[in-house]
């Protein structure tokens, strides 16, 4: 029978008393941690030298932290409708702040995106690992306590969000590979996911559930889709081919690549202007597919998004595979997300399925089955770089920094090589702001690798489509040239010739020589003015005057970096006179409305002059 407790450190102690001093915590990926139990634990550990935490999880949730005054500014006033009152994960708070004992102890393999960048203990106990790998590695460290966030319904419970390796995990607990404690904490804003996600009673040890442990669940903004994000989304959506498999991440590209396929599908007309408009340096004619969608897409994703749900309800995710149009690992995203999904009758909910991560990234088991199911597969991912010769750069820095992790990305890159006809699509932005200037994010090479070179598939920019696949170095070369960012493509060019991986005597096509900001911007504006192509597509918790501040602040972070463009920033603001309405409801909401301090005076001016530009 399982023990119910209403008070965290009531469960510690039950769980010290059963596993003794020694504690090897498995927390599960993003959403599904059992905060409060985790907190109750690392309570006792600071309290008593004598105890022995070892945590072991992926993606720690926590709220942003503005890191200037003006985010601050920003930040603050909207911190509790976007964030709500998740509680925070005292490790990280304390690993942050460089106070986590020696007792306590946290590896993850998946870091939120940039977050640990310069917290030396986190990326030394980083433990790098396909997501796939993350149960074997928890079994070797000889985990005794499982925590996670569960919902609950008559005398079941459900994993919700986060069935990810816990069903392996419990399977190894029944075979006598592993002994542990499964410790549950009740959240009624979870919805009930059945299926694989749900669990017997009998698999519960201790139970937590009450008032005073009730938080918001954790909801991750929209980000705004840039307009080099929705180039890439069209190209992308012009890969999936009807009754096909699809696989996209959380984040502006994969709202973009969502927003793409409902223009097919919905508005196919213009659809095939803007493609025709941005497809300079296209994909081959056999890889593009314009028509709307009749059998409809699958989708088998490690992570479950928003995206997936605005898909089903316009058409397009429709195949059904043993009941279930979508089957995911994990899900953390908007609140509006976790409430539709609550409101859905039991049978609608059912069509979108959560499984253990070995299902969903792997071919591995009734491989026959999964290979009947995921035919046309289009798995698309994102990176932070590739190398001209097509190796992709998406977890890590050249000198040893983790900024995420691989997660399930190599193994969807494999899977799309081990299918009869599928493909992996890498996802890439051709450029970057780093310290007030644009650099190309397509590189002759780079001191670390995610995905190898030997397994490049397709590549997909604002400019095109690169097909890399079973390609010579000079053709592979020459492909991605053709959807690099004009501005860097002689360089690269004179780099490839130099190490004698291109003839002396190619030269770019003229079709891949106008590869420009300025090219796509005039070519999607327009969409975007007249609302065809949003800046979010699926809604935001921002403000309308919040939308309108987010691409200045942008602005103004890059020109941080530069006296000379702040100061003509500065000297924009100071000739603009009196702001237009829509700009001093901006500088109200930042309380810049009056500049009651000489500081406060460059900020407004600063300011005003960012949003002057993002009008332009």
């Amino acid at each position: 029978m399982s023990a119910f407790y209403s008070d965290p450190d009531q469960i510690a102690d039950a769980i010290i008393g059963r596993v003794g001093r020694n504690i090897v915590l498995a927390l599960p990926l993003g959403l599904g941690k059992a905060v409060h139990i985790a907190n109750a634990l690392v309570s006792r550990a600071l309290k008593d030298q004598s105890l022995d935490l070892r945590i072991f999880t992926a993606l720690t949730l926590e709220i942003p932290q503005a890191g200037n005054e003006l985010e601050q500014r920003f930040l603050a006033p909207a911190a509790k409708r976007l964030f709500g009152n998740y509680p925070e994960l005292s490790y990280a708070t304390l690993l942050r702040a460089g106070e986590l004992p020696a007792n306590i102890r946290v590896s993850e393999f998946f870091f939120l995106v940039g977050q640990w960048l310069n917290v030396a203990p986190a990326q030394q106990n980083y433990i790098p690992a396909n997501y796939t790998h993350a149960l074997s590695y928890i079994l070797e460290r000889g985990v005794n306590v499982v925590a996670q966030l569960v919902a609950r319904r008559d005398n079941a419970y459900s994993l919700s969000c986060n069935p990810d390796i816990l069903p392996d995990l419990l399977k190894a607990r029944q075979d006598g590979r592993a002994d542990f404690i499964f410790a549950v904490q009740l959240h009624d804003e979870l919805p009930f996911m059945a299926g694989a996600a749900q669990v017997s009673e009998r698999e519960v040890d201790f139970v937590l559930a009450g008032l005073e442990t009730d938080f918001e669940l954790y909801a991750a903004p929209k980000r705004p889709v840039s307009l080099a994000d929705q180039a890439i989304g069209l190209h992308a959506a012009r890969l999936l081919r009807d009754g096909g498999t699809l696989q996209i991440g959380i984040g502006s590209i994969g709202d973009a690549v969502a927003q793409g396929l409902i223009l097919r599908h919905k508005d196919n007309r213009t659809f095939r202007q803007l493609v025709g408009c941005l497809a300079l340096s296209s994909a081959p004619p056999s890889l593009c597919h314009d028509e709307p969608f009749a059998e409809g897409l699958y989708a088998v994703s490690e992570m479950f998004v928003d995206a997936f749900l605005h898909l089903a309800e316009n058409g397009i995710l429709k195949r059904e595979v043993d009941g279930a149009v979508l089957h995911g690992a994990f899900f953390v995203d908007t609140r509006e997300f976790y409430r539709k999904l609550r409101d859905m009758s039991e049978q609608e909910r059912g069509r979108f399925q959560m499984m253990p991560v070995g299902f969903t990234n792997e071919l591995f088991g009734d491989e026959q089955s999964k290979r009947k199911a995921r035919v046309k597969a289009c798995f698309i991912n994102n990176a932070m770089m590739a190398t001209l010769r097509g190796a992709v750069i998406s977890d890590g820095l050249d000198n040893g920094a983790v900024v995420s992790g691989v997660g399930g990305q190599y193994n969807f890159v494999a899977q799309a090589f081990a299918l009869e006809d599928a493909r992996s699509v890498i996802a890439l932005n051709t450029t970057r702001q780093s310290k007030g200037k644009t650099v190309s994010n397509i590189v002759w090479s780079y001191g670390h690798t995610t995905i190898p070179w030997h397994l490049r598939d397709l590549i997909v920019t604002e400019y095109g489509v690169a097909d890399l696949r079973g390609k010579t170095e000079a053709e592979a070369i020459a492909a991605m040239l053709s959807v690099s960012d004009s501005r860097f493509q002689e360089a690269l060019l004179a780099q490839a010739k130099s190490a004698g991986k291109i003839d002396q005597s190619w030269r770019i096509p003229e079709a891949g020589r106008h590869n420009t900001p300025e090219r796509i911007e005039n070519t999607l504006k327009p969409a975007r003015q007249d609302g065809i192509l949003s800046a979010f597509p699926f809604g935001t918790d921002f403000t309308e005057t919040e939308q309108r501040l987010l691409p200045a602040l942008k602005i103004l972070k890059e020109q941080s970096y530069s006296t000379k463009h702040l100061t003509g920033l500065l000297l924009k603001g100071l000739l603009a006179g009196k702001p237009a309405s829509c700009h001093a409801a901006c500088l109200e909401r930042m309380n810049l409305g009056s500049a009651g301090t000489f500081k406060d005076f460059l900020y407004q001016k600063l300011l005003q002059a960012a949003l002057l530009r993002t009008d332009t």
